[in-house]
């Protein structure tokens, strides 16, 4: 029987380290599949496969690069995301050194991002991430996908971005400001009654679109000194609940652009499908037909 990855609705870990691979210009895609296939997936790990292995999926595509009035959002989209969660940063490093030789050489690592707690889940500004979340039934039925078949049904989509934030830009701005950056009160994760029509809370509010917008955000902050940010990540039955709040968030839909960008950009962007489970490895029957 195939099921859904169990890190998809796990809390989110103290340590996590965010994986892109592309494939080798050269490489034979049937046999990087079968070095997918014999990956063991366990709880503490979630694996995503990109358009260029899964170019038939219903439902998968690249993803979007998006240009509006001083914003652009890039894609950066790849063939393999992988997630490794954890308790200790050191062996979270270590797991991913091993991924990294299971896969071989069809694949080469784009980008390696470590993850971590602050704060008791606060995104890097202190502000309190994650806070609308769909929970328990209501998370499964936002993030995995059912009613379409072998091999998809169990799976989920995940989209995935990395952003690097000018804290020092937005420190500088007042506490009244910042709020009204986020839509919410720093203090007391209260959301404002007053806040601007560019407050995030506004603009991504999962509920004020048409179908609604439900995803389940399993985000860390992640990098250096000089690039400090969040790792975004989404996971949703469909890849189109996301799509239609970062493009409302960029301004298409009426001109008013995401508070969020006055201090912070995406730098990549890719989406994945997250296969069900067979065992301990991945359900890769929906990959005959691509």
């Amino acid at each position: 029987m195939s099921t859904s990855q169990p890190a998809i609705l796990a809390p989110v870990p103290a340590h996590g380290r965010f994986l892109t691979f592309g494939l080798e210009p050269d490489a034979d895609r049937q046999g990087a599949l079968s070095r997918v296939r014999a990956l063991r997936v366990d709880s503490r790990h979630v694996v995503g496969l990109g358009f260029p292995l899964l170019p038939s999926l219903p439902g998968l595509r690249p993803f979007p690069a998006i240009a509006a009035a001083g914003l652009a959002l890039p894609s950066t989209q790849g063939a393999l995301y992988a997630f490794l969660g954890g308790t200790d940063a050191g062996d979270v490093l270590h797991r991913a050194r091993a991924l990294v030789a299971e896969l071989g050489t069809a694949f080469h690592v784009l980008e390696d991002v470590q993850g971590f707690a602050y704060a008791g889940g606060r995104d890097l500004t202190g502000y309190e991430d994650g806070t609308e979340n769909p929970k328990d039934a209501a998370a499964v039925e936002a993030a995995i996908v059912a009613g379409k078949g072998q091999g998809i049904d169990g799976g989920c989509f995940v989209a995935a971005q990395r952003w690097v934030h000018d804290l020092s830009h937005f420190a500088s701005l007042s506490p009244a400001a910042r709020d009204g950056v986020i839509g919410r009160r720093r203090d007391t994760n209260e959301e404002m009654s007053d806040a601007p029509p560019s407050a995030h809370v506004k603009r991504a509010a999962q509920e004020s679109f048409e179908p609604s917008a439900f995803m389940v955000r399993r985000s860390m902050p992640c990098g250096d000194v000089r690039s400090p940010g969040l790792y975004f990540v989404a996971y949703g039955a469909t890849l189109d609940a996301y799509e239609r709040v970062l493009r409302r968030m960029a301004g298409l839909d009426d001109g008013i652009t995401d508070g969020l960008f006055r201090f912070t950009r995406p730098v990549t962007g890719g989406y994945y499908f997250c296969p069900p489970l067979a065992g301990d490895k991945l359900d890769l029957r929906a990959a005959q037909g691509s």
